[in-house]
Order: structure tokens, then C-alpha cells, then sequence
């Protein structure tokens, strides 16, 4: 059996001796460190402390590996406020300060990223994010051609954004991630929008930022492709984001939805209250919607009595559709007490761990049970394929990306931003990518 394969097992070899480990009398006279870097406070720390959770569930339930003991090293990069980079790059300095520390988890934030990615790269420190989906921090191209209206290929450069190649400067790669990229998210859209809702004609807008911009032409282009057809294109003005005017004249085309790319703070929600005055409230014209508004009570609030008929895509499964994830939702949920401790990303975060977790014993199998390298944790991180894991089987491309491409879409629970949203449908690119 070839490493590659074998290593698709692993998994199970890893859990049965952490297990063994947890009921041993003596415990381990050796430790290594995981960093973990989350906005744990401030804007994000909905989603991130609950990622964080799974995170501490998994090395709680797995307190040892091949002899040693696993301990976690948190660091928030938000400060109480939102994700900030300049933070993200001292944790991860703060991390490499420390020699038994050798791979971390984190972060959620693209612009973190792009400034922790160069420092941990040059030191061979892995990296494993749960939930960063910019096309950026693993490749130079940011919208390919057939994603893009004008069929042309659009570089990250383009678009405003390093591209990957820049972010490695020891020219090998070291981030990884288990979502999927933001351009997949507009692509899926479309595929939801058009073959179970029924659009043919949409307007879309966009929040006037390069995500949002990225996720507009991608749901534009696969819609187009699909047969339907873009309306109309309104750039959001951030500083008077009323978009009422533009709302009229997608009226009168007889636009069937609206989809928008943007987060719930930039005014993006208030768009679905405006469009009842034009296209009367209610799911009959759908507002669709990325994962910056997805699940968020916020994006329901500012819809005001317009809440129902949003829909949004994340670029991650929705574990708690999954049979074989049940188990371990149950034993968490039994070990933490409030509902708020688990959210979308508890278990994509947990299954980071377990690949950690396999890329770690094969290194340390490798180094004769010795404390293993950063970057031959690095390497095989990158080699992992196949991986069984809660939320599928879990692998990476040669830039980093997770070959399971999975986007969940959700569609809000009314007008009551208590109400959870529900899971509507998923799209799976994992075999066929839209391009």
C-alpha cells in the first residue's frame, strides 16, 4: 500500500493511541504544541470560539500521540475588536519562539493570513485554516476565466491582492485549508438559484471590495453559462449604500432574484429591505447572499420585516447533516453545556485537528519516535489524501486547497434573527470543478 493510500487510514491508528494514551496512569514526559490563532474575542468570536471548542475537543479526547503529551498554545489576533493582522503576525512570531510548537491551526481571516503566511513559511511552520476561502492565499490566479463575465483569466495582482507566490518566500508551501475558495461559493449560487429556485434573470450587486467583487462575477458568469441572465451590476457605494434606484430598474427587467457579495456590516442586508418596496416582501424573489451574511442574526435584522427568502452559501460542509459526525456532536455537546459553544466551524476545526494530528505521527514515526521537524510536518501535511474525517475525506491539492469542495446553502428561518437559519442544499465540486 503507498504512503499517499495508507495515509488515508491513519486517522484511525492516530485515534485508538491517543485514546490508549488518555487511560494510561503515567502520563507523558515529552509535549508537543499546536499553535492556535482565532479571533477569539470582538466581531468574529461567534464563529471562532465555537471553532476553537472543537479544536480543544479533539486534543481533549486525543491528549496523546506516539508518547507524547499534545497541549494547545491559544492566541487571540482580534483583540476585542475585528481581526487584525498586525496581531496575527505576533502570535505567530510568539509561536515560533517556541520549539516544541510545531504546526498551528488558524487563521479565520484572509488579511491575517496574508501577513502570517510569509513569517511561518520562512520558519516551515504549517498551517491548517478551518475557514479563510480567498483564492489568493493559495494561487495567483483570482477569478479563472470561465468564472469571470469577460472570460477572461483575472490575476490576484488585478485584483488588488497578493498572489500566493508572493506569500512564500522560501518558494515551498506551508497553508493549508479545509474550506473552499469564495469563487466556488458565487458558482454554487447560481447552481442553487437557477436549478432549485427557478432564476433565469437576476441583478446583482456588489459591496465595492475585491470579495465581494470575486463573488458577484462568479455567480454572474456560472449563471450566464447555466442560461440565464445578469440584469444589471450596481458597485455599492459603502458611503450611501442605497441601492433603491437600481432596485426600480431590476423591477422593471423583471429581475426573479437579487444576489449580493458582500458581509452583513456593509450596509448588504439593508438591500433586502429595500427590495420590498419594489418587489413587495416575502421568499417570492429571492436575496442570495456569500458567507458574509450567512447565519448571521444581524444580516436578518437589518432585512426588517423582509426576512424570509435570503438564502447564502458557506464554503464548508454542514456537518450536522452527516451521519457519521452525530457521535461526536452528541459528546459535545454533552461535554460543553451551552448551545452557543458549537457553531458551523466546531467541526471542520475538529477535523483540522485530526489531520494535525496524522501529519504529526507520521513525522514522528518517521524520526524514530523522536520530536518532529517543522517542516517535515509541513511535508506531510501536503502529502495527506483521503483522510477519513467527520466531515468527509480530507485531502489538498498541490496549492493547499482542500480536494473535498463542498458549499452548504442556507436559507434564513423568517424575520426573527433568533430563528436558526436552515440548511436548503449542498453543492459538491469535489469531483468537477465549474471551470
Amino acid at each position: 500500500m503507498s504512503r499517499l493510500v495508507s495515509l488515508g487510514t491513519l486517522v484511525l491508528v492516530v485515534v485508538a493511541n491517543a485514546c490508549i494514551g488518555g487511560t494510561s496512569m503515567s502520563p507523558p514526559a515529552r509535549t508537543i504544541r499546536i499553535g492556535v490563532d482565532l479571533p477569539t474575542t470582538g466581531n468574529e468570536a461567534r464563529a471562532a470560539v465555537p471553532a476553537l471548542n472543537g479544536i480543544r475537543f479533539f486534543v481533549q479526547t486525543h491528549p496523546t500521540l506516539d508518547g507524547f503529551g499534545v497541549d494547545l498554545t491559544v492566541a487571540d489576533d482580534a483583540g476585542g475588536g475585528f481581526p487584525n493582522p498586525a496581531h496575527g503576525a505576533s502570535n505567530v512570531r510568539g509561536f515560533l519562539a517556541d520549539p516544541s510548537l510545531v504546526a498551528m491551526i488558524g487563521p479565520f481571516d484572509a488579511g491575517v493570513a496574508r501577513k502570517e503566511i510569509p513569517i511561518a513559511n520562512e520558519a516551515g511552520l504549517a498551517m491548517i485554516s478551518p475557514a479563510t476561502s480567498s483564492p489568493c492565499l493559495t494561487r495567483d490566479v483570482f477569478m479563472p476565466a470561465k468564472l469571470n463575465p469577460a472570460q477572461t483569466e483575472i490575476g490576484c495582482k488585478t485584483a488588488g491582492l497578493p498572489p500566493a507566490s508572493d506569500l512564500r518566500p522560501s518558494h515551498t508551501n506551508n497553508f493549508f485549508r479545509l474550506s473552499a475558495t469564495d469563487d466556488l461559493q458565487g458558482a454554487a449560487a447560481a447552481d442553487y438559484a437557477f436549478s432549485t429556485l427557478h432564476v433565469l434573470r437576476a441583478g446583482v450587486i456588489s459591496d465595492h471590495e475585491a470579495y465581494g467583487q470575486g463573488l458577484v462575477d462568479a455567480f454572474s458568469a456560472r449563471l450566464a453559462s447555466l442560461g440565464g441572465t445578469v440584469l444589471g451590476h450596481l458597485d455599492l457605494d459603502p458611503k450611501n449604500p442605497d441601492a433603491t434606484v437600481f432596485l426600480l430598474s431590476m423591477k422593471e427587467a423583471n429581475a426573479q432574484a437579487i444576489y449580493y457579495g458582500g458581509p452583513s456590516r456593509m450596509g448588504g442586508c439593508n438591500i433586502r429591505a429595500q427590495m420590498s418596496t419594489q418587489f413587495g416582501a416575502g421568499a417570492a424573489t429571492p436575496f442570495l447572499g456569500g458567507d458574509g451574511i450567512a447565519e448571521d442574526p444581524a444580516c436578518v435584522r437589518s432585512a426588517g420585516g423582509n426576512g424570509a427568502g435570503i438564502f447564502a452559501t458557506v464554503p464548508i460542509i454542514d456537518a450536522t447533516s452527516r451521519p457519521s459526525a452525530q457521535s461526536m456532536i452528541h459528546d459535545f455537546k454533552a461535554a460543553f453545556g451551552n448551545t452557543s459553544d458549537f457553531g458551523p466551524y466546531t467541526i471542520v476545526a475538529y477535523d483540522a485537528t485530526a489531520v494535525v494530528y496524522a501529519a504529526l505521527d507520521r513525522a514522528i514515526r518517521d524520526a524514530g519516535g523522536h520530536a518532529p521537524e517543522r517542516a517535515k510536518v509541513t511535508k506531510d501535511l501536503g502529502q495527506i489524501s483521503g483522510l477519513a474525517g467527520l466531515t468527509g475525506n480530507l485531502g489538498f491539492d498541490a496549492s493547499g486547497d482542500t480536494t473535498n469542495r463542498v458549499i452548504s446553502i442556507f436559507e434564513s428561518g423568517g424575520s426573527d434573527p433568533r430563528t436558526p437559519w436552515k440548511l436548503a442544499a449542498t453543492v459538491d465540486y469535489s469531483a468537477r470543478l465549474p471551470y
